[in-house]
This record gives C-alpha cells, sequence and structure tokens, in this order.
C-alpha cells in the first residue's frame, strides 16, 4: 500500500473536481450521501419526486458501506421501511432473508443499485461552498467546484451538519452538563468500561513526572462530574480485516510512524492487558468488523475535538492524523518487540482485505464520525426520552440502542492514568423520536430537514446515532419534505396527523409493544 494519501484516502480532495458552471433543478437536494441519505433520496423517487445527492466522498452510504458491517440496533423490531429493506437486500447477497452483519462491498452495492435504480443524479466528491436563502428558507446551494443546486426542500444528511449550520440553525457540539435537561449521564464521566484495568506510568521516563506527559494525555485538572465542555467521543475507523492468507494484505507502516505513539499500549500490555481481539466481529467472507476496544485501541482519544466545526482542509489534517495513527497501531500490534510474542505473532496473521476497498488498498475510506454538531430545536431529545420518563407525541422513528458514548479524553485523576467520557447505558425500551427533532426551529429554516445531527443531547445522541436509525429518519425527512412541498407549508408546520400516515403506509415502526429492553453489544 502506498504512504502516500490517495485522493480515495482523504476527506478533502478539491482537485478531484473539474471547475464547474452546472445548475441543477429539484425538488429535494440531499446534501450528504450517507445510509440517510440515500435512503431520502430513494424514498423521494417513489414519491415521485427529482433529488439530487451530494457526497463529500467518493462513496455513497457512509458508514454502513465504510466498514461497519456489525450493525448496532438494540432490537431489530424497530427497525422499519427502507432500513428493514436495506438488511433484506443484504439477506439476498447472501441467500438469506435478512443479514445484519455483512462486507463493506455488499453494502456498497446496495446503495449503488439504488441510486442507480433511482436515476437520482449523484455529485461525488463535492462540497458546500455558499447557501443563497430567501424569506427564512434555502433557494440555492453553490458548491467548491462552481455548480449550483437549486431545490425547493433540502436534507442535510452529513455526520457534520454542514448545510443546517451554514443555513444558520442553531447547533451544538460537546457535552452538556447534567443540570441543563435534568440528565444523570451527561457530561464529564469516568466509569470502568474502556479504562485502564491496571495502573500503568504516563510519564515519557517512567517514574519522572518532570519528564512530561506521554502523547494524548491530558492533565485533567478540570474534571468535574458532569460538568459540559466542547470535548466529543473518540473517532476511529471500522477495519475490514482478514486472516485469509490468500486475500490478506499485512499492514502497511505508514511514513510518518512515530513510537513513541504507542509507548503507553506498551506498558499497559507489560503490565498485563490481553484483550487485544475482543471487538474482532465476525462478519462473512473470512473477515471481521473490528472496533474499539479497551482502554488503548483504534479510538484516538482526544484528537478529534475541533473537527465538527473545523474547515474542510482542517478535517482533512485530523483525517490523515486519524490514518497515521490507526494504521501504525495495526503495524506496532504485528511487530514491535515490545508487543508480548504471543499477541504479536496472532496480530500478524491478520491484514486488510484486498477484494475490500480496494482503491486504497484495503484501508477504509470512511472515518467513524461518531458525533459532531447537533441541532439544538424546539423538541431536544434527551436521557429522559431514552429512559422513558419522557415520551414523544410526534414519532418519526424509534431509537432502540443503549446510550454508548466513547471517551473523549484520557487524564490523569486523583493519581492515576484515566479514561474520560466512556458512558454504556441500557435496559430500556426502544422510544420515540420525535418530529421536531428532526426539522430546525421554529422560525428557523423552512425547508430543511436533519435527519442525521439531530436535536438530541450528547449522552441521547450516543443512542440515536446507530445507521439502521439515520437510514430511517433520512426514510422520514424525505417524507415530510414531499408532504411540505403539497401542503405549501414549512417543514415545522407540517401536520403530524398527515405525516404519520404516510410513514405507517411506508414500513416506519412507530411502536412496539411487549419488548424486552436492550442491551449494549
Amino acid at each position: 500500500m502506498n504512504n502516500t494519501p490517495s485522493d480515495e484516502l482523504r476527506y478533502y480532495a478539491p482537485q478531484s473536481r473539474a471547475p464547474s458552471r452546472d445548475v441543477l433543478d429539484a425538488d429535494l437536494c440531499v446534501y450528504g450521501g450517507t445510509a440517510a441519505g440515500v435512503a431520502a433520496a430513494l424514498q423521494a423517487a417513489r414519491d415521485g419526486l427529482r433529488a439530487v445527492v451530494i457526497e463529500n466522498s467518493g462513496h455513497p452510504g457512509g458508514l454502513t458501506a465504510g466498514g461497519l458491517g456489525w450493525t448496532d440496533f438494540g432490537n431489530t423490531q424497530s427497525v422499519g421501511g427502507i432500513a428493514r429493506e436495506f438488511y433484506r437486500e443484504i439477506g439476498k447477497h447472501y441467500g438469506v432473508e435478512e443479514q445484519w452483519c455483512f462486507e463493506p462491498h455488499a453494502a456498497g452495492a446496495v446503495f449503488d443499485k439504488w441510486i442507480a435504480e433511482t436515476g437520482t443524479p449523484l455529485l461525488r466528491r463535492a462540497f458546500l461552498a455558499d447557501v443563497q436563502m430567501e424569506a427564512g428558507r434555502i433557494t440555492a446551494i453553490r458548491l467548491e467546484d462552481g455548480a449550483q443546486v437549486r431545490a425547493k426542500m433540502f436534507v442535510d444528511a452529513t455526520y457534520e451538519g454542514d448545510l443546517m449550520a451554514r443555513a444558520g440553525v442553531r447547533f451544538t457540539t460537546g457535552r452538556e452538563g447534567n443540570a441543563l435537561y435534568g440528565e444523570t449521564i451527561n457530561g464529564m464521566q469516568i466509569h470502568n468500561k474502556h479504562q485502564f484495568d491496571f495502573p500503568v506510568d504516563p510519564y515519557r521516563v517512567e517514574g519522572d513526572p518532570g519528564s512530561g506527559l506521554l502523547p494524548g494525555i491530558e492533565r485533567g485538572d478540570d474534571y468535574a462530574l458532569g460538568a459540559g465542555d466542547r470535548r466529543i467521543q473518540a473517532y476511529n475507523f471500522r477495519m475490514c480485516l482478514t486472516d485469509d492468507p490468500d486475500n490478506r494484505i499485512p499492514f502497511p507502516k505508514p511514513a510518518n510512524y512515530n513510537r513513541a505513539d504507542y509507548e503507553l499500549l506498551a506498558r499497559y500490555l507489560r503490565a498485563g492487558w490481553n484483550e487485544v481481539f475482543a471487538k474482532f466481529d465476525r462478519i462473512p467472507g473470512k473477515k471481521t468488523d473490528t472496533n474499539n476496544h479497551g482502554a488503548f485501541s483504534t479510538d484516538f482519544i482526544g484528537r478529534n475535538h475541533a473537527w465538527p466545526t473545523v474547515s474542510y482542509s482542517g478535517r482533512e489534517k485530523i483525517f490523515q492524523e486519524h490514518v497515521t495513527y490507526q494504521q501504525g497501531l495495526q503495524w506496532f500490534l504485528a511487530n514491535d518487540p515490545s508487543v508480548p510474542a504471543a499477541i504479536r505473532g496472532e496480530y500478524a496473521r491478520w491484514g486488510l482485505p484486498r477484494d475490500e476497498f480496494v482503491t486504497t488498498g484495503g484501508w477504509p475510506h470512511a472515518l467513524y464520525i461518531r458525533e459532531a454538531r447537533r441541532m439544538v430545536s424546539d423538541y431536544v431529545t434527551t436521557e429522559n426520552d431514552c429512559r422513558g420518563a419522557h415520551v414523544a407525541d410526534d414519532p418519526v422513528a424509534l431509537g432502540a440502542y443503549g446510550m454508548d458514548s466513547h471517551n473523549c479524553r484520557r487524564i490523569l485523576h486523583n493519581g492515576r492514568l484515566c479514561n474520560e467520557g466512556d458512558v454504556q447505558a441500557a435496559g430500556f425500551k426502544p422510544y420515540a423520536i420525535s418530529y421536531r427533532s428532526i426539522v430546525p426551529r421554529r422560525g428557523e429554516c423552512g425547508n430543511l430537514l436533519v435527519p442525521v445531527c439531530v436535536s438530541a443531547s450528547h449522552i441521547a445522541f450516543g443512542s440515536i446515532r446507530m445507521e439502521p436509525v439515520f437510514m430511517m429518519l433520512g426514510q422520514a425527512a424525505a417524507i415530510a419534505a414531499g408532504l411540505a412541498l403539497r401542503e405549501r407549508c414549512a417543514t415545522r408546520d407540517l401536520p403530524y396527523a398527515a405525516l404519520r400516515k404516510a410513514l405507517t403506509k411506508n414500513g416506519a415502526v412507530l411502536a412496539i409493544k411487549n419488548v424486552a429492553i436492550n442491551q449494549i453489544v
């Protein structure tokens, strides 16, 4: 694998699109070709709307086609509509009725098929430059290459909420303090999951505080349980790995590899940690969806806090830092003499699959943006909604996964090295996600829907942020857009009774009886 980033292994590659004077007209413009965006485009086509999809990367489907093949769903009974169709389409690929774990290329093929079947124009590697507004509505957007898209309705299906922000919609980032919404597990948190199970010396020279802290560790003097801040949970790449020798590419050593970045892991392994392979979740094709696990793993903790609002070029820098860190981690575990021989030998049996992500040498093209901007609308979904203490009366989909936040930073606390921010709280039933949480507040942008960066607190978003839910919300957004066009009203003013009828007709699951409580897998 070439260690020089190609246009494919980049977040931002503006030179990949030629200058354009194209003007595209549509009923619905979907900015963001994530799974939610594709679902919105598919529903729009079914409703007879002309849609256009604009995607920052070269690959529609977001994380569902980007390595997240071990689906987090909480409860399959809560998954309906186009999302359920997706898992049945995947099932056809494997000769079964439904398939919830799958290879990335299989997911990508479904999204490509849906886009092709609808004839929806898909603009790849396109980035927002300007938003034109009139009387509180978006009239057109201009892309960096000069192309314009004029539409009557818009959906922001990006993981970052870039269109929403450019349209002047109120948003937040980071963690709210518990007091804001009457929550109990928001804000700063130290728990025992994905935590250091053994004491590890945090200093560059062991035993010498004067030598400074190892990379990625903060002093943590501001830690206060439940207090809010602007930090966000860690990102990583959801790697698809294989131990099939006929399909395996050995882990590449990145050009900017820095052994010091992994000294903390070397010490942790020396202390006795042996759960390196705990999240090698098997998917078909002799492959895995390999995710973060433990105190030091694929999550690049604390290195993504600027991502939500930084420039595209700033995100590219963060993206490449994550590539270098995570590729370096794989090379370290498979090669570094400090790794116990049994672990090192086993890790070296694994590698990147030749038949996945072929344009990037087997490396996933999509960084896992677990959280970025979140809209602040007239309805903010919170921990109280997840636990059933408050029930929205205008559901468009159900959330079902536990409230799951990855760590936000690594600190010294009471003299000990700790990870901070991980929360895993399950034990509740599927809950309603309000229509008001996917539309801007009254008086803000009247022709925009936001099915990914929804109006939710940090900890509630930790439950909502699952790919099946995003697909369901994307479909709901397109249905609402079509109804608002026919009713000639702002999205916020759409009568819910009409929306509910249309959602139900299109297979949405809005309530479940006698269902078991969820667990985090």
